[in-house]
């Protein structure tokens, strides 16, 4: 039955025309967003911030589920009820989800390369997630693409991290995100950005399979294969839909059902495009193809918002708009002219 249940969330996560908002920010991300428009990160700023997106009308029409942070999953919206943040998504038919790892940190006597923590107390915590509304989970591992790097241990180190988080979740009846992220920080091309895409997924289904984990109770949230951000030779947005698509066609098992990309860094009009591109140029894949984006979702509605309470309408606005590009994007429907039109 639980086993059943977890298939049932992970596909309505990627249900078609859908993708996941990425709103977790850690209190330190949070602040440095903030400070790009001026505004103090205080607890009730976050709040009022939070309570602008999802309380959006009609963002439900785009948005599968939302990744919350702990102080969020704890906090109440703005209404006259109060209506806490995990129960005001679900009564839009939002499902609530919630970020569990303890961020990434230098993995020790491998200079350049980090390992996420947080296992130790998780299976208490997601418990306490559970009840406080959370349906799924996010943990986040990074891969550094450098001179030397990565090394075996890292890809490894992490890859073991992933999979023991995810069949914790999976027995506490919460999906997990499973998130390997190939850092595009540096001047790498796109060939040595498909290789480590390669090895890193492969390593982690491997350590999935070993730790018994349900890959149809899954949802994967992986990096695009993209040029690093430095390097001088930029591929082409067909280029990096091609090779992605046909790295993941390689190394990602069919059972998984949906890949829910994350915008790692790209702008939120060339995130879109990628995954447009994806969507456009193959179909009858085996999983389905959507987003879970950060900032590429809400660069535009924070500067649009401004913490002002006058903006706040002109922020849903600019939120509503970008969801509906990347809905688009999922049937490689979007084109430039919709952010003309905006």
């Amino acid at each position: 039955m639980m086993s059943s249940n977890l298939k049932e969330v992970a596909r309505a996560m990627v249900a078609p025309d859908k993708g996941i908002l990425a709103a977790d920010e850690s209190s330190g991300t949070i602040k440095s967003r903030f400070d790009g428009i001026g505004l103090p990160s205080t607890k009730e700023n976050r709040r009022a911030y939070r309570h602008m997106l999802f309380t959006t009308e009609g963002m439900e029409q785009f948005i599968s589920g939302v990744i919350l942070y702990d102080e969020t999953l704890r906090q109440n919206a703005l209404d006259e009820a109060e209506t806490p943040f995990p129960k005001l998504l679900s009564d839009k038919g939002v499902i609530p989800g919630i970020k569990v790892d303890a961020g990434i940190h230098d993995l020790a006597g491998f200079p350049g390369e980090k390992v996420t923590e947080g296992l130790d107390g998780l299976r208490e915590r997601l418990q306490r997630y559970g009840q406080l509304g959370a349906a799924f989970a996010k943990w986040r591992a990074v891969i550094t693409v450098g001179r030397g790097i990565p090394t075996d241990v890292c890809i490894d180190a992490n890859a073991h991290a992933l999979a023991r988080y995810a069949a914790l979740c999976q027995e506490s009846g919460i999906v997990p995100i499973v998130e390997p992220e190939v850092l595009m920080d540096g001047d790498h091309t796109i060939y040595r950005c498909d290789e480590i895409t390669g090895v890193a997924l492969r390593r982690t289904f491997e350590a999935l399979v070993e730790h018994e984990v349900v890959l149809e109770g899954i949802v994967l949230k992986p990096s695009m294969v993209i040029s690093g951000s430095e390097c001088p030779e930029q591929a082409s947005v067909e280029e990096v839909a091609r090779r992605t698509v046909n790295n993941f066609l390689r190394n990602v098992p069919r059972e998984v059902p949906g890949i829910a990309f994350l915008s790692g860094g790209q702008s939120s009009e060339i995130a879109t495009a990628h995954l447009n591109a994806m969507n456009a140029l193959f179909n009858e894949l085996p999983w389905e193809l959507s987003f879970s984006y950060g900032r590429a979702l809400q660069a535009a509605p924070l500067r649009a918002w401004g913490g002002d309470p006058a903006n706040f309408e002109s922020g849903q606005k600019a939120f509503y708009h970008r969801a509906m590009c990347n809905s688009a994007a999922r049937t490689g429907q979007y084109s430039a002219d919709m952010e003309i039109a905006a």
